[in-house]
């Protein structure tokens, strides 16, 4: 299946970004231990008041769904309730479960589909342009794209030249975490590349810490840490090929990919015990709870870390910080995702909820509560509550549309996202596994080929 939605392609301005933040991101400030993982006095200061005009909806009722929980949802609510107040709407929260398209197919089957949908993949966008569940947005919410999103953004929300998708919320999911004491108790030093990360993770190691915590239960950081390996040792080139199943996961590429992920997933005990029954949650808090002895000494994910590590003392900036993830070939990767809002159910009230969203309001309320990352050129960076947060924001914001997509998120959702199946399983499989390469190539291509149909 290829994609109609343009992948984006790199050029200098993503590897600006990854210098940004290499420079910046070892100098952030300190944060708290809430929910926004910063201190009150560092609290975001950015003017969250009204830039979209929109209607009265009194008496119209909404549906929204999505599959986030906990803080990720509360906060969410938060603007939802902006928009209730701004408009006299009434706004329900629907909890969706993974694959969000499946949830939905059940809904659309009993004639009750949610208004709108939080979609995490343009290829489950594409799935609901080609079953004819998603509505095209009106003139108003593309009007607000146009102002406030890189071409690059609001292509990715674009099927067969009409707009469907509007990128409320983006993840950079090129970061390393790290407890900061483990560091420097053992005398590692932050990596610029692979070889430098095998380095510190010796180091650790060597100090009596276990070096990393993969949340392997979940399939889908698995596949984040191979895009990003991929991403830099194959080159944008190759990404985008595999992305769109041009090239074979047989490709000797992958091959090497594999082979590098190995050299840490197949390294005894390099990982924290129990990895496959390790959830994205705790694979984050396991990281900095325990003192000086945590279960691990650093954590790959997205900036949406900070969420969990809010759940713990640990203040981001100073006993959690951040490098971007190494460069294993030429260039260090720069990869995004993202969640869309996608009307299901046309109407006044959908279309203003999408062009809410798309504004500059919208976005800088969730920021402001913290482990939340804007694509919108126009949200004010002193909003977000740290100084981690910020030189984040402004470094994917910098980038415009020189990044690349989460590889998953681009394929049928058959393959690269459902739990259990495709990617994600034939993944753990091989965190379970890290020896067995050419087996986990000849799974990865059957799957795939399975869902391209091709």
């Amino acid at each position: 299946m290829r994609r109609t939605s343009r992948i984006i392609r790199i050029r200098g301005a993503a590897a600006l970004a990854a210098g940004v933040l290499a420079v910046s991101l070892t100098a952030c400030g300190g944060g708290g231990d809430d929910d926004s993982g910063g201190d009150d006095e560092d609290k975001g200061t950015g003017d969250t008041g009204t830039t979209v005009t929109l209607p009265k909806l009194d008496g119209e009722t909404l549906e929204v769904a999505a599959v986030w929980t906990g803080a990720e949802q509360a906060n969410f609510k938060e603007v939802l309730a902006e928009f209730e107040k701004r408009t006299g709407a009434k706004v329900t929260f629907v909890p969706a479960q993974d694959p969000i398209i499946n949830f939905l197919g059940s809904k659309v089957a009993g004639g009750a589909p949610p208004d709108v949908a939080m979609l995490p993949q343009p290829g489950a966008i594409k799935q609901a342009v080609d079953k004819g569940w998603a509505k095209p947005l009106g003139a108003d919410a593309v009007k607000e794209l146009g102002e406030n999103y890189s071409q690059g953004w609001q292509d990715i929300g674009t099927i067969d030249g009409k707009q469907y998708g509007v990128y409320y919320k983006a993840a950079n999911k090129s970061l390393i975490w790290y407890n900061a004491q483990v560091f420097e108790n053992a005398g590692a030093a932050e990596p610029k590349t692979w070889d430098e990360l095998l380095t510190a993770a010796q180091t650790v190691y060597d100090s009596g810490v276990t070096p990393f915590s993969v949340g392997g239960a979940d399939g889908w950081t698995l596949t984040d840490w191979f895009e990003n390996v991929y991403l830099s040792q194959a080159g944008p080139e190759k990404y985008d090929q595999l992305a769109r199943h041009e090239i074979k996961w047989t490709d000797p590429s992958v091959k090497e990919a594999l082979t590098t992920l190995a050299g840490i997933w197949g390294k005894k005990d390099y990982v924290a015990t129990g990895a496959l029954g390790t959830d994205f949650p705790t694979s984050v808090t396991q990281t900095f709870t325990g003192g000086d002895q945590p279960k691990a000494g650093m954590v790959y994910e997205g900036d949406f870390a900070q969420v969990n590590i809010g759940e713990t003392k640990a203040k981001v900036g100073t006993d959690a910080k951040v490098f971007p993830f190494p460069a294993v070939g030429d260039t260090a990767p720069v990869v995004s995702g993202g969640d869309a809002a996608v009307i299901l159910d046309d109407s006044k009230a959908a279309q203003a909820l999408a062009t809410f969203l798309a504004s500059p309001d919208a976005a800088q309320i969730h920021a402001k509560l913290g482990g939340f990352l804007s694509p919108n050129k126009n949200v004010d960076p002193s909003t977000y509550p740290n100084e981690v947060q910020r030189k984040i924001a402004e470094a994917l914001v910098a980038s415009g549309d020189d990044f690349r997509f989460d590889m998953s998120d681009q394929a049928p959702q058959a393959f690269g996202g459902t739990p259990g199946k495709g990617e994600w399983k034939a993944l753990q499989d091989f965190l379970k596994n890290p020896g067995d390469i050419a087996g986990t190539q000849a799974k990865l291509e059957a799957d795939a080929a399975a869902a391209y149909g091709n």
